[in-house]
C-alpha cells in the first residue's frame, strides 16, 4: 500500500497513478487494506451524490460541474459507477467517455467503477474510497449512481448532498414517487428544461414537495440545460447552501451513523463462511420441520 503522503503528494502535481492503484487495491481487498484505511485522516470534504434515471444527462451535468469548479481552482475527483458486465463483470465505463474533455486534466480525477452487482446503484467499497479522496487534498468529491431507478437510494446514505436529475419526459408525479427518487432528494434537477411541459413538470415537483411537507427552503428545484451550461451556477449555489444548512444542522453526524452501520454489517458478513452455509442449509432441509428462524439463530 502506498503512503497517503506520497499520494496527496501526486494529487497536488497532477499525477493520480498511485491514487488510482491504491484505489484497486482497496476494491481487490488486498492484505494490509483493513489497517490502512484505519490510518486514512480525512478532511470534512462534502460528498455529493448524483442520482437519476438513465438518459437525464448526470454526466453532461457532472462535466458542467467540474468546469465551473476548475475555473476556480479546485481540485475535482468524481467516481462514476457503471452496470457490471454480466461476463467480464468489469466497468462499460460509458461515463468517462462523455466526460473526455476532464479525464486527463490534472487538477481532475476520474475514476469509473463497476457496481460488481452491488445493489443500490453503488460500489460496495464506496465508502472507503470517498475516505480516501477526502484524505488526499481534493477540494469537491463527486459520486454518481449506476443510473438503474429504484435501487438507487443509498446514495442518500453516503453524499452530503443529493441531486436527483431528472428530464420534463420522466413521468408523472406518481410514478416518480414510487420510484423512490423522491424521497432521496436534497436537490432536484430538471435538466433539458429547454424542452416542451418542463415548467408544467416543474411545478409538478415543487407541488409533490408541498403535499409531503417539505419546504421549498429545504429542497430546491433547479432548471437547467447542462449540455448549455444554463442553470449550471444555480445548482453549485444550491448545493453549497445545502451544505452550510447540513454544517448547522448537524447532519452530518447521521451520515456517519450509518456509514457505521454499513462498515459494521459488511465486516460480520466477511467473517461468514458461506460455503459451510451453504452445507448446512443442504443438510438441515433434509430433516423434516425445517425452520430458517431457528436455523440462523445459530450464526447470531
Amino acid at each position: 500500500m502506498f503512503a497517503v503522503t506520497d499520494i496527496a503528494k501526486g494529487v497536488a502535481e497532477g499525477n493520480f497513478l498511485l491514487l488510482a492503484k491504491t484505489i484497486s487495491q482497496i476494491e481487490n481487498k488486498v492484505e494490509g487494506v483493513d489497517v490502512y484505511l484505519t490510518n486514512l485522516v480525512p478532511k470534512a470534504i462534502p460528498i455529493i451524490g448524483i442520482t437519476g434515471p438513465p438518459g437525464a444527462g448526470k454526466s453532461t451535468l457532472i462535466a458542467g460541474l467540474v468546469g465551473e469548479w476548475i475555473a476556480a481552482g479546485k481540485k475535482v475527483a468524481v467516481l462514476l459507477v457503471d452496470p457490471s458486465s454480466p461476463f467480464h463483470k468489469g466497468a462499460i465505463l460509458g461515463d468517462r467517455i462523455r466526460m473526455k474533455d476532464w479525464y486527463l486534466h490534472p487538477q481532475v480525477f476520474i475514476r469509473s467503477l463497476a457496481s460488481r452487482g452491488h445493489l443500490g446503484g453503488l460500489n460496495s467499497s464506496m465508502i472507503e474510497l470517498t475516505t480516501l479522496l477526502q484524505s488526499v487534498g481534493f477540494d469537491q468529491i463527486i459520486v454518481e449512481t449506476v443510473g438503474v431507478g429504484q435501487s438507487e437510494v443509498e446514495v442518500a446514505s453516503l453524499a452530503d448532498t443529493t441531486v436527483v436529475v431528472l428530464v420534463p419526459e420522466a413521468g408523472d408525479e406518481v410514478q416518480m414517487m414510487k420510484s423512490g427518487l423522491m424521497e432521496v432528494a436534497d436537490i432536484f434537477v430538471v435538466n433539458k428544461s429547454d424542452r416542451p411541459d418542463a415548467q408544467t413538470f416543474t411545478n409538478h415537483i415543487r407541488q409533490m414537495m408541498m403535499e409531503h411537507g417539505v419546504s421549498a427552503d429545504l429542497v430546491k428545484v433547479v432548471a437547467t440545460v447542462a449540455s448549455q451550461g444554463l442553470g449550471i451556477n444555480d445548482l453549485i449555489q444550491a448545493i453549497a447552501s445545502h451544505q452550510i444548512a447540513n454544517n448547522v444542522l448537524g447532519n452530518y453526524k447521521k451520515i456517519i451513523f450509518t456509514k457505521a452501520i454499513q462498515l459494521i454489517v459488511a465486516h460480520k458478513m466477511q467473517q461468514l463462511d458461506l460455503k459451510k452455509l451453504e452445507q448446512d442449509i443442504e443438510a438441515a432441509t433434509i430433516s423434516e420441520g425445517f425452520n430458517i428462524f431457528s436455523f440462523t439463530q445459530n450464526y447470531f
